[in-house]
C-alpha cells in the first residue's frame, strides 16, 4: 500500500510569526497563501496555517503521561526516517528550540522503540516528530 499525503489545517494567530516558523526553522517550500493562511510541503504532506484567535490549548496545554513524560495533547507531526530525525533534532538543538521533551528514544529495548521530540510553534500548536529504526515496529503491540 502507498501512503497519500495527508491535509492538516491548524490555527495560528500570528500568520507572519507562524509562516516563517515553518520556512525558515523547517525550510518548508511554501504553496498558495492568501493574508490569513499559507500552504506548506510538509515533509511530503500539505500543511495549512489558518488565521484564528488563539485556542485554549495554545495557552495551556493538555498533557498525557507517555512513558514517563508528559506528552502535549493535541499534537502533530510526522514520522521520519532516522537520518531526518537525527538531522532535525541537530537542526532544533543549534536553533536553541525550547522543546517540550527533549529528543530521546522512547521505549528503549521494549516493542515500538522510537525517536521522539516535542515543542512548539509561536504560536502554541505542539509539535511531534519521531522515527523509527524499524518501521516495522510502527503500529506493532
Amino acid at each position: 500500500m502507498s501512503l497519500q499525503p495527508f491535509h492538516l489545517a491548524i490555527p495560528v494567530f500570528d500568520v507572519p510569526l507562524a509562516r516563517a516558523f515553518y520556512r525558515d526553522v523547517f525550510g518548508l517550500e511554501e504553496g498558495r497563501s492568501a493574508e490569513t493562511w499559507v500552504d506548506f510541503n510538509f515533509f511530503g504532506h500539505q500543511l495549512v496555517i489558518h488565521h484564528h484567535p488563539k485556542m485554549p490549548y495554545q495557552e495551556h496545554a493538555n498533557t498525557n503521561s507517555v512513558d514517563g513524560h508528559n506528552v502535549p495533547v493535541p499534537h502533530f507531526g510526522v514520522v521520519l526516517t532516522w537520518e531526518q530525525w537525527e538531522a532535525l533534532a541537530a537542526r532544533l538543538k543549534a536553533e536553541e528550540t525550547d522543546f517540550i521533551i527533549e529528543p530521546y528514544i522512547r521505549f528503549k529495548g521494549q516493542v515500538g522503540e522510537q525517536a521522539t521530540m516535542f515543542f512548539l510553534d509561536p504560536c502554541g500548536n505542539a509539535l511531534e516528530f519521531k522515527a523509527f529504526k524499524d518501521m516495522g515496529q510502527l503500529f506493532a503491540k
